[in-house]
């Protein structure tokens, strides 16, 4: 996505599943403003350090540069005036206060682009993301390919056992799945639920 609309600010949200690509998009995005001279600060969570400390990394391996942030207040009074473009990527992981930072470095003319996981491994939309997209000029919404039937997966299918939201990984731990793969493969783990009615034995 190329835009140059001047003198205002908005947001952009690239979002889906793990290996759709998002990261390498705004890598992408990133890249043409600066061959468009333009002042751009980059940032990602301190926590995801999967690949790097510091850069934003693709599972292409395309990468650029970032600062690590603790949480949107940090990130928010580390961006300079004169700055023009935001890039945040894992979006996910930062907490809800995002979408009002977000909001505020808009309207302060800013263009802001993000890039995170719509949906966490059980298919729940996966916060700050959700209204993130909803307050957003522009939203694109990547697709992997599923690694059981090769049709577009939206789903982040986690390989390990584990109940917490948050587990760092790659292919290790995770992989894309369809709609239809995703639930099947999940079904095999739910336990049978009990019958809405209990059989009359009388």
């Amino acid at each position: 996505m190329d835009i140059s609309i001047k003198n205002t600010g908005w947001i952009e949200v690239i979002c889906g599943s793990m290996f759709s690509g998002k990261s390498e998009e705004l890598i992408r995005r990133i890249n043409r403003c600066r061959i468009a001279r333009q002042k751009i600060q980059v940032f990602k969570p301190i926590r995801d350090t999967r690949f790097s400390k510091t850069d934003i990394v693709s599972h292409n391996d395309s990468r650029i540069s970032s600062i690590p942030v603790q949480d949107s207040q940090e990130l928010y009074h580390l961006v300079e005036p004169e700055t023009q473009v935001v890039g945040i990527d894992e979006a996910q992981f930062l907490d809800n206060g995002l979408v009002q930072v977000c909001e505020q470095l808009a309207n302060e003319g800013k263009r802001v682009i993000l890039a995170g996981l719509d949906q966490d491994y059980r298919g729940v939309p996966f916060e700050p993301i959700p209204q993130l997209m909803a307050i957003a000029e522009y939203v694109t919404k990547t697709l992997a390919i599923c690694v059981v039937c090769g049709n577009p997966a939206n789903r982040s299918y986690r390989k390990v056992a584990s109940e917490e939201r948050i587990l760092l990984g790659a292919t290790d731990n995770y992989e894309p799945r369809c709609r239809k793969c995703y639930r099947l493969e999940t079904e095999k783990h739910v336990e049978a639920e009990p019958p809405l009615f209990e059989e009359n034995k009388d």
